[in-house]
């Protein structure tokens, strides 16, 4: 059986962060381009994503510790 490589666990905010930064980055700019025309649309979208991606990945990864310790402090176990 073949065995897929797998990223260390130690990665997984990481990972989690870059994936969701670039999640929401696609909507964001897809909804910045909703009234383009369609034959400009992909382009606009593609430009706008990639810049607004590459300037929140580090954003999200930064902030992801911070927020975690907040979100710990407002909630609590039943």
């Amino acid at each position: 059986m073949r065995q897929s490589r797998k990223l260390p666990k130690r990665f997984s905010p990481l990972i989690f962060g870059i994936i969701q930064s670039c999640i929401t980055s696609a909507v964001a700019a897809g909804i910045s381009h909703a009234s383009d025309p369609a034959a400009l649309f992909l382009g606009r979208w593609a430009t706008t994503w990639l810049l607004s991606w590459i300037m929140m990945v580090p954003i999200v990864v930064l902030a992801a510790p911070g927020i975690r310790r907040v979100v710990e402090r407002l909630t609590s176990e039943p």
